[in-house]
């Protein structure tokens, strides 16, 4: 079952969390990420799919201006400035109030990023990267999504112990420092084997009870977990990553990082009423 949460946000209502998951749009301003990349690194398409995506049921908005994907190129902290900075400004000029999150590794990006409109740091080395950026959460009362990504990982690693032990550093980081809520996210796909990724998927309620104090969040869309399986490209993962999206909150997920709003949206009602039993309507018993 799905423990209740309550993530509170300095500029808007607080984001709860419990039987009702929640979806993260992403929006990639970038011309090199690995699924879509360049589709929506100018503002105009940035804020038209921010909009689509809202409209199709999305919770919050992900905005990274930096791909993460195996070989990809180093961005400068300016340049990502450039490219998330003027998307953020947009959204909040085009009147949407949806949370939004600042997919980056930079601490000075998601300062200013926060300073512009965003509520949430979504930091892929989990604050074990640059030791600024638990500061700069606790001072600006922003929530963090801390990402499992330890390239020490062999294909000999025991997954859910070691992502276990690496948490607790995390969690220390972010105590110490005073960031007010810290959600968890495995990491799918980031220095793990095919079969360590599903590992994790199959375990993942052991990981929400390793922490039941901490969200989690789980980000397996379109990644190469389904690809590598189904032997297919970027654009065709949908099903398999439907699939993964029902899995994961059936073992208590709250989150789910996703480019395809609508889709994984409904599927996760249709879980959620299989767990919990369909919402009743006016006039029901």
């Amino acid at each position: 079952m799905h423990t209740s949460h309550s993530i509170p946000l300095r500029r808007r209502p607080p984001l709860t969390l419990g039987p009702r998951a929640l979806v993260m749009g992403i929006l990639n301003v970038t011309p090199d990420s690995f699924s879509d990349g360049g589709q929506h690194d100018h503002v105009a398409a940035a804020v038209a799919h921010a909009q689509l995506m809202l409209a199709e049921g999305a919770d919050i908005l992900d905005i990274g201006g930096e791909s993460t994907r195996p070989g990809a190129e180093t961005v400068g902290v300016q340049e990502e400035l450039d490219r998330v900075l003027p998307v953020i400004d947009a959204i909040r000029a085009a009147g949407i109030e949806a949370p939004i999150s600042i997919d980056t590794m930079k601490p000075l990006v998601a300062h200013q990023a926060i300073e512009a409109g965003a509520d949430i740091i979504n930091d892929v080395t989990g604050l074990q990267g640059a030791p600024e950026m638990a500061e700069i959460a606790a001072v600006c009362g922003a929530p963090v999504i801390a990402m499992h990504w330890d390239k020490s990982w062999t294909a000999a690693t025991e997954p859910l112990p070691a992502m276990v032990s690496w948490f607790r550093r995390t969690i220390e980081i972010a105590d110490a420092a005073g960031v007010p809520v810290l959600i968890l996210d495995p990491g799918f796909g980031f220095t793990k084997t095919l079969t360590q990724n599903y590992s994790i998927l199959r375990q993942l309620t052991d990981l929400t009870q390793a922490f039941p104090e901490h969200p989690v969040l789980v980000g397996t869309s379109r990644k190469s977990m389904i690809g590598k399986l189904l032997d297919n490209e970027p654009a065709e993962r949908l099903p398999g990553t439907i699939a993964t999206t029902v899995q994961g909150y059936e073992r208590g997920g709250h989150i789910f990082r996703v480019h395809d709003v609508k889709a994984n949206a409904d599927a996760l009602r249709v879980a959620q009423a299989t767990l919990y039993g369909p919402p009743k309507r006016e006039g029901q018993a």
